[in-house]
């Protein structure tokens, strides 16, 4: 495909660049001193400041699996205190190639158009409406780079498609439902694909957008409809992607801690330790602007349906990594069910209902997280946030201990990332005084040097 093509050229190009640079460099300063720091110019809405994004499943949510149906939920998650409700496409789904008996979300037939099995486009509005007097925001999932392939653009723009040989529409991945866009030398499918987009936040007053694989379509385009669209209203935008980091300077707020997600679970499979977690940061940092949101999760609607829910994941650790999404830099992200520890894998393509009847010691966990993020400005998203530093310790690949301080907020953080007990000693001799636990909300007396006991999985989030 000539975007393949043209990607190939660019890696080239970079290859020379920083070939030059090094020799250019060499003698007088490190080709690391000359790296310029990550930036963005995107500006955030002041309402994403700190944040909680939940995702919604509208199919599986509740029986009918309609928009109406799920308005009822509103209150309920007002008192879970979530703030942004992410919805997955809610387009007509295409007919042919479909899989299974419903079909995916992300084959989209219409993109101004409603999925007749969840309502119409008076009810979403109408539901967007009413999230918006309880205090929620509300954005689209969106699916830029293919469409159906009975979508009408495949009969009135064949050009917009990538072809093999053939001739024949070409699928991205094995993803044999879609069809794949051709944004190369189709500017008029760039134009067609934002009227949509400004249609959305224009005639049902959404507040923007999670982008499906948002790195497979031009940068360009993105700069282009991140433009617009706030030119419309200010929006927020999430990108499904992590290795474009291109997207963060103009178009994107926030983007996919994936790397750190597949960290998590295998910290919980013992194959990493709490050590990776400061890799981690320290090389992301030289990735992202400061003030870039990146999304922290231990389950979505991918990994739920296809990699297995947190709990066939992270086993007893699940709570615990959920603890760490919302305690170190990032911007957390609750899939429905969590909050009533969903234990299933939902079908992608088949009705497949949440079982909502159970674990309210979920609900009541969740809670208090949002809770304890609103409340302590050190752990807001990204640079609303405060600092994050680590806190030596005698067992530093069992124990991730850390603080995050802004202002006069300082927030302690202790976790246990083993199913065994700990016995250890903070090096800080600073660290001392009288807590309260956060989560539990007991006092903890702690002296300078003394020994702390975390037992298996273990979370003290204290202030």
């Amino acid at each position: 495909m000539k975007r393949n093509m043209l990607q190939a050229v660019a890696f080239l190009l970079t290859v020379i660049v920083l070939g030059i640079s090094f020799w250019s460099c060499k003698g007088t300063k490190t080709t690391a001193e000359a790296k310029p720091k990550p930036f963005s110019q995107v500006v955030t809405p002041e309402w994403a400041k700190n944040a909680v994004i939940y995702e919604v499943n509208t199919r599986q949510y509740t029986p009918e699996g309609t928009f109406k149906a799920f308005a009822n939920h509103l209150p309920r998650l007002k008192e879970l205190g979530v703030d942004i409700l992410w919805f997955m496409p809610i387009h007509p789904i295409g007919v042919e190639n479909r899989k299974g008996s419903l079909g995916s979300y992300y084959s989209v037939k219409d993109y101004k158009g409603v999925n007749p099995e969840f309502g119409t486009f008076e009810d979403f509005r109408l539901l967007v409406e009413e999230a918006h007097k309880l205090g929620f925001k509300v954005i689209l999932d969106w699916v830029a780079n293919h469409t159906a392939h009975d979508h009408p653009w495949t009969l009135e723009h064949p050009e917009w498609y990538n072809r093999d040989e053939n001739g024949q529409i070409l699928s991205p991945f094995d993803w044999t439902d879609v069809a794949d866009l051709n944004y190369d030398d189709n500017p008029a499918l760039w134009d067609a694909m934002i009227d949509a987009l400004k249609f959305w936040v224009a005639e049902a007053n959404i507040d923007g957008y999670r982008c499906d694989v948002a790195g497979m379509v031009p940068t360009a385009f993105w700069e282009k409809a991140r433009t617009e669209l706030d030119a419309i209203k200010p929006v927020f935008m999430l990108a499904e992607d992590e290795g474009q980091r291109d997207l963060m300077i103009k178009a994107f707020d926030a983007n996919y801690a994936w790397e750190f997600h597949h960290i998590m679970n295998k910290i919980a499979k013992g194959e990493k330790t709490a050590e990776d977690v400061w890799t981690y940061f320290a090389k992301e940092d030289t990735l992202f602007a400061p003030t870039s949101y990146r999304m922290m999760f231990t389950s979505n609607h991918d990994e739920n349906s296809w990699n297995g829910t947190e709990f066939e994941r992270m086993g007893e650790g699940a709570k615990t990594f959920a603890v760490m999404t919302y305690t170190i830099p990032g911007f957390p992200l609750i899939y429905n069910g969590q909050e009533v520890g969903l234990d299933h894998r939902l079908l992608f393509f088949e009705k497949d209902l949440i079982d909502w009847s159970k674990g309210s010691e979920y609900t009541s966990f969740y809670a208090n997280l949002n809770r304890i993020k609103k409340e302590n400005e050190a752990l807001w998203n990204a640079a609303n946030g405060g600092s994050f530093e680590k806190l030596e310790s005698s067992k530093p690949k069992e124990v991730l201990s850390f603080v995050r301080q802004k202002g006069d907020n300082r927030i302690v953080v202790l976790l246990n990332l083993t199913p065994q007990e700990q016995v250890f000693i903070l090096s800080d001799k600073n660290f001392s005084g009288t807590f309260t636990d956060l989560l539990s909300g007991e006092q903890r007396d702690i002296a300078a040097g003394q020994e702390i006991v975390l037992p298996a999985w273990g979370c003290w989030v204290m202030k």
